[in-house]
Protein backbone atom coordinates (compact mmCIF):
# COMPACT_ATOMS: atom_id res chain seq x y z
CA UNK A 1 0.00 0.00 0.00
CA UNK A 2 1.76 3.29 -1.03
CA UNK A 3 -0.52 6.85 0.17
CA UNK A 4 0.29 9.80 -0.73
CA UNK A 5 -0.66 13.45 -0.66
CA UNK A 6 -1.46 15.82 -3.07
CA UNK A 7 -1.67 19.38 -2.77
CA UNK A 8 -3.28 21.57 -5.28
CA UNK A 9 -3.23 25.33 -5.60
CA UNK A 10 -3.87 28.34 -7.88
CA UNK A 11 -0.74 29.76 -9.86
CA UNK A 12 0.72 33.10 -8.96
CA UNK A 13 -1.61 35.91 -10.69
CA UNK A 14 -4.86 33.99 -10.51
CA UNK A 15 -7.36 35.79 -8.44
CA UNK A 16 -8.28 33.90 -5.11
CA UNK A 17 -12.05 35.57 -4.31
CA UNK A 18 -12.13 32.69 -1.66
CA UNK A 19 -8.82 33.38 -0.32
CA UNK A 20 -10.03 37.12 -0.21
CA UNK A 21 -13.12 36.32 1.88
CA UNK A 22 -10.94 34.47 4.61
CA UNK A 23 -8.54 36.86 5.08
CA UNK A 24 -11.17 39.42 5.32
CA UNK A 25 -12.91 37.16 7.91
CA UNK A 26 -9.93 36.77 9.95
CA UNK A 27 -9.41 40.30 10.00
CA UNK A 28 -13.23 40.42 11.41
CA UNK A 29 -12.71 37.85 14.02
CA UNK A 30 -9.95 40.35 14.96
CA UNK A 31 -6.76 38.08 13.67
CA UNK A 32 -4.92 41.17 12.44
CA UNK A 33 -1.46 39.64 11.60
CA UNK A 34 -2.55 37.45 8.26
CA UNK A 35 -1.00 39.73 5.26
CA UNK A 36 -2.83 37.30 2.37
CA UNK A 37 -4.95 33.65 2.08
CA UNK A 38 -4.75 31.31 -0.79
CA UNK A 39 -6.39 28.39 -0.72
CA UNK A 40 -6.20 25.08 -2.02
CA UNK A 41 -6.86 21.37 -2.03
CA UNK A 42 -5.35 18.18 -0.62
CA UNK A 43 -5.85 15.13 -0.89
CA UNK A 44 -4.97 12.15 0.89
CA UNK A 45 -4.86 9.14 -1.74
CA UNK A 46 -3.98 5.42 -1.18
CA UNK A 47 -2.84 3.19 -3.98
CA UNK A 48 -2.58 -0.57 -4.04
CA UNK A 49 1.13 -2.20 -4.64
CA UNK A 50 4.71 -0.78 -3.87
CA UNK A 51 6.10 0.61 -7.47
CA UNK A 52 6.04 4.14 -5.99
CA UNK A 53 7.55 5.42 -9.81
CA UNK A 54 4.14 3.81 -11.07
CA UNK A 55 2.30 5.69 -7.91
CA UNK A 56 3.60 8.77 -8.97
CA UNK A 57 2.66 8.17 -12.81
CA UNK A 58 -0.81 6.81 -11.90
CA UNK A 59 -1.37 10.18 -9.40
CA UNK A 60 0.95 12.67 -12.22
CA UNK A 61 -2.61 10.85 -14.48
CA UNK A 62 -4.95 11.78 -11.75
CA UNK A 63 -4.63 15.55 -11.12
CA UNK A 64 -3.90 16.31 -15.28
CA UNK A 65 -6.83 14.50 -15.82
CA UNK A 66 -9.19 15.40 -12.91
CA UNK A 67 -7.77 16.76 -9.67
CA UNK A 68 -6.03 19.58 -10.69
CA UNK A 69 -7.33 22.39 -13.53
CA UNK A 70 -4.00 22.78 -14.80
CA UNK A 71 -4.70 26.28 -16.51
CA UNK A 72 -5.20 27.83 -13.61
CA UNK A 73 -3.28 25.55 -10.84
CA UNK A 74 -0.50 24.00 -9.91
CA UNK A 75 -0.14 20.15 -8.09
CA UNK A 76 2.82 18.73 -6.20
CA UNK A 77 2.52 14.47 -4.76
CA UNK A 78 3.99 13.37 -2.28
CA UNK A 79 4.31 9.82 -1.38
CA UNK A 80 5.29 8.45 1.56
Amino acid sequence: MIKARIVVTLKTGVLDPQGKAIESALQSFGIQDVGSVRQGKVFDVELAGSDTEQAETTLKAACEKLLANTVIENYAIEIA
